[in-house]
């Protein structure tokens, strides 16, 4: 399989997260080890993590993405929190998606806060991974 590329490091290079309070981590470890399955170098941040820890982890990580999967009901917030963020930060170029328990009504507020695309139960991982392989480009700028 090709490797998705980007110019900066060769690979699209993904943080995924866990923001806030929620503590069931296993859709974000399957979509994160689908993402590496297909080539990309992902950094998992683990449970617990605030908006602050996962932002500064992008920049760090020199990222073109941020996966964020929310189940605690927090989503706004957290979603807010992040893409606010990334923009005072400078790194507003940096792709954001995110997944989990995310009602209907409150996908069309994300995409306008930002968020590129929200994945609801049910996306698979194929879904997932080919979204973010023809909308990351290089240096996480959006092909769209």
């Amino acid at each position: 399989m090709a490797q998705p590329m980007t110019q900066s490091s060769g690979r699209i290079r993904v943080v995924v997260a866990k923001p806030g309070l929620d503590g069931h981590d296993r859709g974000a470890k399957v979509v994160a080890r689908a993402l590496r399955d297909a080539g990309m170098e992902v950094i998992y941040t683990g449970l617990h993590q605030t908006p602050e820890q996962i932002v500064n982890t992008a920049i760090q990580e020199d990222a073109d993405a941020i996966g964020l999967s929310v189940l605690s009901g927090a989503h706004m917030t957290l979603f807010a929190k992040v893409m606010e963020l990334l923009k005072a930060q400078g790194a507003d170029d940096v792709v954001v998606m995110g997944g989990g328990i995310i009602p209907e009504d409150d996908i069309a507020e994300l995409k306008a806060l930002g968020v590129a695309e929200v994945f609801t139960p049910g996306a698979t991982t194929r879904d997932i991974v080919g979204w973010l392989t023809e909308h990351v480009t290089a240096a996480g700028a959006s092909a769209s």
